[in-house]
């Protein structure tokens, strides 16, 4: 095993499911910046930084690096962090780590985002040459043109231009090797992990035609496609990215709906439905991705912990529809009718004596028609 560890920042709770988040060439892991904190909310988030990139050594790649290479040193970088299974996004040869993650060591991904990024990097010869390139001349030269090959006209952010030409030519000629002998295509139809392809519609370096064949060959994989966003489109739409990684790493609405008929049972749930208006989607799609794909999918506390805080906060708010309706929900959950109780007793000191006393008539009717049921 190496050595040194990739140069790695974790973010959100220790106990979230864990999202490795992997960068481009030429960039380090501010790439994220505009993503990585808010995608910590739900997960626990790792992103790290290519060999001679940021704050990871240069050592530990070499000249004939392959993309396999670097996915072994994000293997490692998991291991230490005793993360056996993770999902994972990364962006161009951060992508290309991903893609051979999920072919080679399916065991350990959970789901998949490849952005901007591609199953081959249009042949060996332009990179052999940029590494040779930067190998005799450094990274300085090659900076200057690094807007026009990573954002849209007038957009820049200029952090990641220095990390850029602050990376370590080697490392980065070693990636260059590593992207010249990446081709994958012949085996994209192997890969079974839960997938998902962004690309930025004004990407000049993996258009969307490159994520096109991808999604085409993966099976049950989906394509989003973002327009004004060029190869760094994390940096460059972070609000897009985010909506459509929060969609497919969360499950959004539709692992949401199924907590919710879980909890709440089917026939309330397809009574909501039923009432559903053009007027209330947008609210209804609002509770399914956000309270129940979000909240109540967070590990952090059992569904029995959940049901109890929420009858509390119901109590105190005087909210008896929904309270009667999250009684039922808290006896799906596994509270006994004394658990129930012991909460509701809990409220009168701290919710008031009256609203302790409505709360109490309706649990009592709710488990009543339970047991007449």
């Amino acid at each position: 095993m190496t050595e040194k560890l990739l140069n790695h920042r974790a973010e959100g709770p220790a106990s979230a499911p864990p999202l490795l988040l992997g960068p481009s060439l030429g960039t380090s892991y501010a790439l994220w910046d505009k993503v990585a904190p808010e995608l910590s909310i739900t997960h626990r988030v790792v992103r790290w930084d290519l060999p001679g990139h940021g704050g990871s050594d240069a050592g530990l790649i070499g000249p004939g690096a392959t993309v396999g290479d670097l996915a072994g040193l994000v293997l490692e970088l998991a291991d230490s962090l005793g993360l056996e299974r993770f999902a994972y996004a990364g962006v161009s040869l951060g992508g290309a780590v991903g893609l051979h993650l999920a072919l080679h060591h399916p065991e350990r991904v959970s789901s998949l985002a490849v952005i901007c990024s591609s199953a081959h990097f249009n042949g060996a010869g332009p990179w052999q040459e940029r590494a040779a390139l930067v190998r005799r001349e450094g990274l300085a030269g090659l900076a200057e043109s690094a807007n026009a090959r990573w954002f849209t006209p007038g957009f820049t952010v200029p952090e990641l231009v220095a990390d850029h030409r602050d990376a370590d030519p080697g490392a980065y000629a070693a990636c260059c090797d590593a992207l010249a002998a990446f081709d994958l295509r012949e085996r994209l139809a192997e890969i079974s992990v839960p997938t998902l392809l962004v690309a930025g519609r004004e990407d000049p370096a993996t258009p969307p035609a490159h994520l096109r064949e991808i999604a085409d060959a993966v099976p049950g994989s989906a394509l989003t496609e973002i327009p004004g966003a060029s190869h760094l489109a994390p940096a460059e739409r972070p609000e897009a990215v985010l909506t459509a990684l929060r969609a497919h790493f969360s499950g959004g609405a539709k692992r949401g709906m199924e907590v919710r008929r879980q909890v709440l049972g089917d026939a309330h749930v397809d009574r909501a439905q039923s009432r559903q208006t053009p007027f209330t989607a947008r609210f209804q799609d609002f509770i399914s991705r956000y309270a129940w794909g979000e909240i109540w999918t967070d590990p952090t506390l059992s569904r029995r912990e959940r049901s109890m805080i929420t009858l509390t906060a119901l109590v105190a708010h005087g909210h008896y529809d929904e309270l009667a309706m999250h009684v039922r929900a808290a006896r799906r959950n596994g509270l006994s009718p004394e658990e129930i109780g012991a909460v509701l007793l809990q409220t009168a000191v701290y919710c008031g004596v009256p609203a302790a006393n409505s709360a109490f008539a309706t649990a009592q009717r709710v488990l009543a028609e339970e047991d007449e049921g």
